[in-house]
């Protein structure tokens, strides 16, 4: 039996660039992971495969070949014919579903770790990335887990080496949001260019100051469909030592990034107290 993390991954700037002509949307984002926040998937010997889903949202989430985490075993099944042995996989759910923070696509790419490494494939790094971007565009980035720069539709991954660690706390108000109403209200129409690139990464800690000047060009377009996402951000950008409050991919997840661990812990027990009906975690971004 072995157990891995699928951290949140975090959004902290997404730049909506275009529209190819297959009606997929160009972005470019850059992301770190969550040290601290995220859920955990444990595989062990079966004598067929399935899927047990506990935790705080393990509610209404579905066990049968439906979910990303035995889409993620089929895959490879596929890939790896007679290779893949049965196994029950437990998947811990701590983080909101449907939130903004690649929760079901991290733990998909957990699976295709743990099953990778649970029956000693052999399967390039790259041919893992061209699995997981089948199963969805944030898989690839998932897959990676580490500080780096996402663009087109996830699947050119730079890594963002001198990223510096970042202390900051999450906030979901446990409403959910549609990402395809978000596209759409884009109105973007297939082949069209958007917005502006994130430009050029300064290096170490100069990176707040630029984050600041990018966007979430899904932002407002989440907020319009969940004026709570507003209220968030409000409360967020309210609390002391506050650099940055914005939402994270396509919400309702928001995030707050403070300069020390003292800051991000006195917001977050802040925000705890003041809005016991929403999702609040501390974190460290790596």
């Amino acid at each position: 039996m072995s157990s891995l993390f699928a951290a949140a991954k975090i959004n902290l700037a997404l730049h909506v660039t275009g529209r190819r002509a297959d009606g997929y949307h160009l972005l470019d984002s850059a992301v770190m992971f969550a040290a601290d926040a995220g859920d955990v998937l444990t595989i062990a010997p079966a004598d067929e495969t399935a899927l047990t889903i506990t935790g705080p949202f393990s509610e209404g989430l579905e066990t049968d070949s439906s979910n990303l985490v035995l889409k993620a075993v089929a895959a490879l099944a596929a890939e790896c014919p007679g290779k893949v042995r049965a196994c029950h996989i437990t998947l811990e759910k701590n983080l909101p579903v449907a939130s903004g923070i690649g929760g079901g696509s991290a733990d998909a790419a957990a699976a295709l770790k743990a099953v990778t490494g649970f029956n000693d494939l052999d399967i390039a790094p790259e041919r893992l990335a061209e699995i997981a971007l089948k199963l969805g565009a944030d898989v690839p980035v998932c897959l990676r887990a580490a500080a780096c720069r996402m663009r087109g539709v996830g699947e050119d991954i730079e890594a963002w080496i001198d990223a510096p660690p970042l202390h900051a706390v999450l906030v979901n108000p446990l409403v959910g949001v549609s990402t395809a109403a978000i596209f759409k209200a884009l109105a973007l129409a297939p082949g069209e260019s958007g917005g502006s690139d994130m430009g050029v990464i300064p290096a170490g800690p100069a990176c707040l100051d630029w984050l600041g000047a990018c966007r979430n060009d899904l932002q407002p377009a989440a907020s319009a469909l969940q004026p709570v996402i507003g209220e968030v951000l409000e409360a967020l950008a309210a609390t002391q030592g506050c650099r940055l409050a914005r939402m994270s991919g396509s919400g309702a997840t928001c995030f707050a990034l403070y300069e020390d661990v003292a800051s991000a812990a006195t917001a977050a027990s802040a925000l705890k107290a003041a809005h016991p009906g929403w999702w609040v975690a501390q974190t460290r971004l790596v």
